[in-house]
């Protein structure tokens, strides 16, 4: 028991002769690093003595037992059907009705123009012709 404790001491004390002293002085690019060598240090050389079970990582899954079953062999049968084929002649659906792409009114008409595609719809006023004045009264009768 003696002897185990002496080993310790020693470890220790080596140890710590050897791990260089983590300052923590001035940036906190310093205090990052000091506190980093110390997690290091400590996952590595403490923590396998206090904590044996977290010292290596367990596999993360395992692979489940798949049962076995016993083969069985059956007769395979093949049915064969044979089937006429039947040509039916389906009538042609109607046209889908067709839409003016112009709206009459009493003094005008709008038109649809463009295609949607290369050139966009627009809906264009086109007014009628004024009507033409009326005729000329005929020339009175002469005498």
């Amino acid at each position: 028991m003696r002897r185990l404790i002496a080993l310790a001491l020693v470890v220790a004390l080596m140890v710590v002769t050897a791990v260089p002293a983590a300052e923590a002085g001035g940036a906190a690019t310093n205090i990052a690093l000091g506190l980093a060598s110390f997690a290091v240090f400590n996952s590595l050389f403490v923590a396998p003595f206090f904590y044996p079970r977290y010292a290596y990582a367990a596999p993360a899954y395992y692979y489940p037992a798949y049962p076995t079953y016993p083969v069985v062999e059956r007769p395979y049968v093949v049915e064969r059907r044979y089937y006429q084929t039947v040509y039916v002649q389906t009538p042609e659906p109607a046209p889908a009705p067709r839409y003016s792409n112009v709206v009459q009114y009493p003094h005008g008409r709008y038109e649809l123009r463009g295609d949607g595609v290369r050139t966009p719809y627009q809906w264009v006023w086109i007014p009628n012709p004024p009507p033409p004045p009326p005729a000329a009264p005929p020339p009175p009768p002469t005498q």
